[in-house]
């Protein structure tokens, strides 16, 4: 996969867990992935904060304990956006809300912490010199995020007002609606840098539109609260199935086919749920 360096404004760029034992979370997901760790915080800092590491490409953020109590304690997805500023005002204007007010991370970025109106948190990212994952949908790394939501309607109107997504129903599983989250113009982002990406995505017959794809939605069950889901690629999700578990991971959904993947979701030893996806296209021909 090519190295990636920089990302449109409105297209997820970044991914990270905060939970209560760093080492713990290093060692999981090292253990997991083959994930290497740069921490970034001073020696003895209240709160420590790492960059993941594959191939000697950034990957994800880890850290811990988290510093106030909102701090989501799953994966959280980050957007580039231009003004991390103006954004946040597009979130209140459109009935989202701020749940970390922006805020300067020392040789990174401009961050804040939103939640959708049905109140799915995510990120935004306003660039430094972290210009986010440079490596992606390689085994190993972020793969994407899916959006679970009681109101798919709303977070449409939503998404789309604050960060320029339209969404087209896809139909992921049989009986389940889902739709593609799209930023129109990031397949020429792509194609910029690789020009075979559409080529290749129309050989694997993936769905129109799919190379400005930037994340997917899901109607939520019954009862089910609003939230964010992450996905990792792994070469074999059979191996990586039985890595996670015996690593200290619980499963959530046992290993299922789709007409592209094989996939499955565990929790992790300290709460965090995490899908497991293997990409198997379709035989061409």
């Amino acid at each position: 996969m090519l190295e990636r360096d920089g990302y449109p404004a409105g297209v997820p760029c970044w991914a990270d867990v905060i939970q209560p034992d760093l080492d713990a979370t290093m060692a999981f997901y090292g253990g997991l992935f083959g994930w290497t760790f740069e921490v970034r915080t001073p020696e003895g800092a209240p709160a420590g904060y790492a960059y993941a590491r594959l191939d000697g490409l950034l990957v994800a953020g880890v850290g811990g304990p988290p510093a106030q109590a909102e701090t989501p304690d799953c994966w959280t997805t980050y957007v580039w956006v231009d003004s991390a500023d103006d954004t946040v005002a597009a979130v209140t204007a459109n009935g989202g809300r701020v749940v970390a007010a922006p805020v300067d991370i020392p040789r990174a970025g401009r961050t804040a912490l939103c939640a959708d109106p049905s109140g799915a948190t995510f990120g935004l990212w306003q660039p430094g010199a972290n210009r986010g994952a440079q490596l992606v949908n390689s085994p190993g790394s972020w793969n994407f995020s899916d959006l679970r939501t009681p109101d798919p309607g709303r977070a449409e109107g939503f998404y789309g007002a604050v960060l320029g997504w339209v969404a087209n129903p896809f139909e992921i599983q049989p009986g389940q609606k889902s739709w593609m989250l799209r930023r129109p113009g990031y397949g020429d982002f792509l194609a910029e840098r690789d020009p075979e990406i559409r080529a290749r995505h129309e050989a694997d017959e993936a769905p129109d539109g799919f190379t400005d794809a930037v994340a997917w939605m899901e109607q939520a069950a019954d009862g089910e609260p609003a939230h964010w889901g992450i996905t990792f690629a792994v070469a074999d999700a059979d191996a990586a199935f039985a890595r996670a578990v015996k690593l200290g991971a619980t499963e959530v959904t046992p290993l299922f086919d789709t007409d592209y993947t094989r996939m499955g979701a565990v929790q992790d030893p300290q709460g965090a749920v995490l899908t497991l996806s293997e990409y198997r296209p379709p035989p061409h021909g």
